[in-house]
Parts: C-alpha cells; structure tokens; sequence
C-alpha cells in the first residue's frame, strides 16, 4: 500500500529514478523549490527569507494577533488578510465574549483593511481554497492544517507571532527544508476515500518522523483518477504527518476546479522539471488502499477496518475499548462528518448514496453533518444529497470547527465517536477525565462512517456495502460571500474605532533576558510527545483566548494541574519558571501554548527535541528559551528544582549555541540550536512585541 525510500530520486520522464545529475542544482527543479524561491529573499540558499501573498486567521487566534501588531506599530494590512469566525462561533459559551470577539475582528477589518467571514458563513481553510488558493501562491495561517498544496498552492501554519511578523512587513524565516515525493499509482476503490489515503500515510510516515519539517510534492499518474475533492482531503490531513507544507502537480481537473470557483486565472499547470531532485519518496498505491480507522489518541494509530473488525477482541483493550465489543461487533456512539476534511462535497453526496433509503436508527447512535461553507451547503442540498441524509436520520449543522477540538457534539461519557475530522488527541471530543468524563475519538472516512449509520452503529467497512457513485460537483454559488462578507483589503479606514469587548485584555509586560537565568522547574514531563492541547487545552478554553491572563489559568491543566500554581509561586519568589518534556508542540500551531507559559513568568523550555517548527518559533517568539538536551543524557529532576544558567545573555549576544546549565548541583550541557541574528534579539528582548516596540 505504502513503501517508504529514504535515498534521494530523481524526476525523469514521468516516474522516479535514482540516477540524475547535481543534486542542489537538480532539487531547483522541484515544484516546491520554484514557488518557495519565487517568494524568497534571502540570497543563502540554504534559508528562506518569505513573504506570503495572503494571510488566513480565526477567531480563536485572530484578536491576539492583532493586539499583538497594534501594540508594535501595525498602520494597515499589506496583504489579504482574511479574518474567519468558525472556531468561536458558540456564542452561548462564557456570555457575550464570543460575539464580541467577533465585533472586534469586524472593526479589525474595516480600520485595517481586511477580508472578514462572518460566523457560520465558511470554515477557514475552506474559504481560503474557494477564495484566496491560486496555483503558485503561498498562504501563511495561525491554524496548523494550512494546506492548499492540492489547488497548486503551498499553505503554511503557523503561531501568531509569524503572522504578526507578516503584518509589519517582516520575513518568515526558515532553513531551505528537504523535499519528499509522494508518487501516486494506481486508482482508489470504491468505498475507500481521502480520508482513508490521509490516515495511512500517518501511520506510515509519522511515528519515524520520516517527513517531518519536510516539504511533501504529490505527483504521480495516481493524480488522474482523484478528483479535487478528494486530492483536498488528503492534503488537509498532511499536516498530522508532521510535515512544513505540500504542494501537488496540477492538471486539468484543477484547472476545472477554478474554472467552476469562477477564478479560471488563479489555474496554472504546475509539474516537476526533468530532472528535479527530491530527498526521498513515499510510494502510495491507491489500487491496494482499504478503509483505514485510526485509533485514540493519533491519525497515525492505525488499522484498516478489516484487521480490526477481525481482531476486535486483541485490538481494542490496547485502547479501553474494549466494552465496544458486543455480540461480536464493534459498536459506535456517534459519528461526524465535518469541516475541512470531511465536509466536502464529495464525501457528503457518497455518504448519502450508501445511507439513501437506509436509517441511522432509534436508538443511542447519532450522526452529525457539518458542511464546510454555504456554497458547498447549496450545492449538497441541490443535489438531492441532504434529502438522503436527513431522511436517514443525519443531523445538518452549521459551517462549524467544533467537533476538531472539543466544542461541538461533545457524546456521553464513555462513548466511540468515528468521526471523519482532523484530530482524535485526547479531549477533542470535549470531555474532561479529571471530571470523570472519557470519551475515545477514531477516526474514519465519511463512507465508512455511514455504511456504519446504515446498521445503527456497528463498524462496517464501505467495502462492504454497494451502492451508486453520485454526480461530482459542478456548482459553486458565491452570492452568499457577496451578501455576508466585508471586502475591505486595498481600503483601510484608518479613523474607524477598534471595538473591544470586556474579555479583550493587552498583553502584560514582559522583562528582557536578564544576564543569569535562575529557573524553577514548575512541570517535568516524561510523555513521549506533549501535544499543544496538553500545554493549553482546546475547546472550553478557547473563548477566553482574547484574555491572555486569564487565560493562562488553563495552561497544561488536563496534563498537570500542578503546573499553574506552581509557576504562579516561583514568579512570586522572583524566579522563573521552566517546563522539561521529552518532545513537546505535536499539533495545533497555535500560539497560546507559549505564550501562557510566559504570561506565568515562564522563561525555558528544556527538552530533547521539539516536536514541530511552529512551537519551536512561537517559544522564540514569545521570549521563551528553547532549550535541547542529548538524547541519551538522563532528566532526574522533578518540579522545585532549581536550574541556574550563569551568563545566559552573553551567550546569545555572541551567538552560542550551547551553555552550560546547573541543576542540583549537576552540569548540563543546554543546546540552543541554530538561532537566526533576528530571533537573538527577539529572545534578548524578552518577545516579538518588545522587539517591535524596540525597533520603531
């Protein structure tokens, strides 16, 4: 299904070879390289110097970003900047403070010059495919699954901080990454989707970090037989394997897709040139992928639904789920088909092809449908497809994120949710275990989810089941966008008043980098990986992300619940707090799961590797050191231990990358890395905001 070579290969004729010429001169050759130079000022090949044709936020990221630049001098929006609101749009939850975010980001819009989606409108990453994606551009977003790579446009996630970088007419700086080829043959089955494809490239390519921080280029005669939608749904997942970016070959049915979206110029043929150069290769032959089902708590825990049908009773106790078997049968509560990778028309319209004169049934199972924008919503309903799914029993709901972190469909405790969305980390579902309350979250394509439905719960493989493929899509109605959305880039109304809500707070002050560090360890983390959800949780946190201080109180809560308290106490002594996890920063890019550490009076991260780029940077950025250790050199210290770094600004002024640390009395080697000149000062400054304030 899945083959994995880790040499270089070359694009000659069409297919991979291991024979070539100079591989730097070659790799120039690749569609990632000729986009990511075109967009690049730096004149060191090995760096990347970017700046993005557009910019994409929502609205649990966008008010801080915003703050954040004001606060450093932002005039106007030099790029489309498009400000959504499909993370927050429960307004129910904490009082008026979501919509008030909202009226914030609408101001934001009109004084800046800004493109503004209102809630229940679009989705993110949705509006920016049918709005802003053209083939060769590069979108940078403050949500980590940025990926437009399918339309011929690289799309990047990143924390805040970068976007605010982009706001002020700065850089995105990053070391020229390795290019991998994702070389595609043979055609799906029916009853296999993208989802299916996305989940087993996670489980082939993650847990080794055979991509990571690596551009992925999709390319193959695998290309021909998968429609937009389905290329789309692949690519949004990209992100899981830990990947920078992806960017796919183009072709004719690209170019039908802008044609439809009524954008016929934003279409260009995009291939690699003879002779391009990639850094190794996944092989994905789609003819032998099956539905795949990834288990709590990672896309890339996977089993194809066959296995674990068939070894239900060895596979499921690995998971605690094991009271799912019943009579034989593995039985789900709930199932979800939505948002940026399950909401797609084509995965809706099959979906209601498997489930037509069928029924969901009367009893515990429930099934939700979350479209990913108002024209796919039209065009589903046109159709015919919304008819099947409702008559079967499915539940419409809004163009709505919740379900990907915790705010939306929450189920009964103890229950299996399938659900054909990003993520399945731990309380995305929206429970709480400190409270009692677990819930397990797999994932699975939206054909087997409803080929599931159809038998009121009981795990079924949409190999199993037949049924008609329905007609692809060929509307796209835009009248709604020409109703609800404020299109005010190119026109800033600079005496337009920002409208603050009482939940919008200024960031606190924040002190430079002293001349000796002296750390308490506030939480020492032996996880194999701490996700961004552990250091700051979603979903009920996510309305007080406008108040940093406030926020902060949540900081790795469902992880160590010590770890606030503590930090508060060591910031009342005068010292500064600082984390130790094995691998921390797996999954959302946001900002926030730095940024409250330092609001703590946070300083350091120590750790022996990190998990993305993105957490790395937002640490930088907030002001926080990102500390490395060697990997085989033992952690055996525990929260109240000091951790004293003599002559630490010093060390960055003359650009170290190593200093010695002293715990318990113990020498340590602590590795900085490879700091640009700009983050040095960044960290010597004490954030991106101080150096800012510094710089104008």
């Amino acid at each position: 299904m899945i083959s994995l070579h880790s040499g270089g290969v070359y694009w000659v004729n069409g297919a991979p070879s291991e024979t070539g010429g100079d591989r730097k001169t070659a790799k120039e050759g690749t569609i990632a390289y000729r986009i990511m130079r075109g967009h690049s000022s730096s004149k060191d090949g090995s760096q990347l110097s970017v700046k993005f044709d557009s910019l994409i936020s929502h609205d649990i990221t966008y008010v801080s970003i915003i703050q954040t630049a004001v606060a450093s001098g932002l005039e106007s929006f030099p790029v489309p900047y498009v400000l959504t609101n499909c993370h927050n749009s429960l307004c129910a939850v904490g009082g008026t403070i979501n919509e008030d975010d909202h009226m914030f980001g609408l101001s934001a819009a009109k004084r800046f010059g800004g493109i503004y989606v209102p809630a229940n409108i679009a989705v993110i990453h949705q509006y920016a495919r049918e709005e802003m994606a053209f083939c060769g551009g590069m979108i940078l977003g403050s949500d980590s699954h940025t990926r437009y790579g399918a339309l011929g446009c690289m799309g990047v996630g990143e924390g805040g901080p970068e976007i605010v970088r982009q706001l002020l007419g700065d850089t995105w700086d990053a070391p020229a990454p390795e290019v991998v080829l994702v070389y595609l043959t043979g055609s799906l089955r029916r009853g296999v989707g993208p989802h299916d494809v996305a989940l087993a490239l996670c489980g082939a390519v993650y847990k080794n970090g055979f991509v990571k921080n690596k551009v992925l280029e999709f390319a193959g005669p695998g290309l021909a037989g998968l429609s937009a939608d389905y290329r789309i749904g692949i690519d949004v997942m990209t992100t899981e394997t830990a990947c920078l970016s992806s960017i796919w070959a183009t072709d004719e049915i690209i170019n039908e897709y802008y044609v439809n979206h009524n954008r016929p110029e934003s279409y260009a043929a995009l291939s690699p040139l003879e002779g391009a150069y990639y850094d190794s290769m996944v092989t994905i032959d789609l003819s032998r992928v099956e539905p795949m089902a990834a288990m709590p708590y990672h896309p890339s825990e996977v089993y194809t639904v066959r296995e674990l049908i068939e070894n239900a009773s060895d596979i499921l106790p690995k998971y605690g789920l094991e009271d799912k078997l019943v009579n034989g049968e593995i039985r789900i509560d709930q199932g979800i088909i939505a948002g940026c990778a399950g909401g797609m028309y084509s995965n809706l319209a099959e979906a209601a092809a498997i489930l037509s004169g069928g029924s969901c049934g009367s009893g515990a199972f429930s099934l939700s449908v979350y479209p990913p924008s108002i024209p796919v919503q039209q065009e589903i309903y046109r159709s015919g497809a919304a008819e099947a799914l409702t008559a079967a029993g499915a539940v419409f709901k809004p163009c709505f994120c919740g379900p990907c972190f915790g705010a939306g469909d929450v189920p009964a405790n103890g229950a299996l949710s399938a659900r054909h969305t990003t993520r399945n980390f731990p309380n995305r579902e929206g429970s709480r275990p400190a409270d009692g309350q677990r819930v397990s979250v797999m994932l699975l394509d939206a054909r087997s989810i409803a080929a599931s439905a159809a038998r009121g719960g009981i795990l079924t493989s949409a190999l199993d089941v037949g049924y008609d493929m329905p007609p692809q899509s060929t509307g796209y109605d835009r009248r709604a966008y020409d109703s609800r959305v404020y299109s005010g880039f190119g026109d800033p109304k600079r005496d337009e008043p920002l409208v603050y809500g009482p939940n919008i707070q200024p960031w606190p002050e924040f002190p430079p980098l002293p001349d000796d560090l002296e750390m308490e360890l506030a939480a020492v983390l032996h996880d194999e990986v701490t996700t961004t959800d552990e250091l700051i949780p979603s979903g009920e946190t996510s309305s007080y992300r406008s108040n940093p201080v406030k926020l902060a109180q949540f900081a790795l809560s469902r992880r160590e619940p010590m770890y606030v308290p503590r930090a508060n106490a060591i910031r009342e002594r005068g010292l500064v707090s600082c984390i130790f996890a094995e691998c921390p920063g797996d999954g959302s890019a946001r900002e926030q799961a730095a940024s409250c550490q330092r609001v703590l009076g946070g300083g350091a991260n120590i750790a022996r590797k990190y998990a993305t780029k993105r957490y790395r940077s937002n640490l930088i950025n907030w002001g926080i050191l990102p500390f490395t250790i060697d990997s085989g050199v033992p952690f055996p210290y525990e929260p109240g231990d000091r951790v004293f770094v003599p002559g630490i600004r010093r060390a960055i002024i003359e650009g170290k990358s190593t200093v010695q640390g002293f715990i318990r009395g113990d020498e340590i080697a602590l590795h900085l890395g490879d700091l640009t000149g700009q983050e040095r000062e960044i960290l010597l400054e004490g954030c991106l905001m101080n150096w800012y304030k510094r710089r104008t």
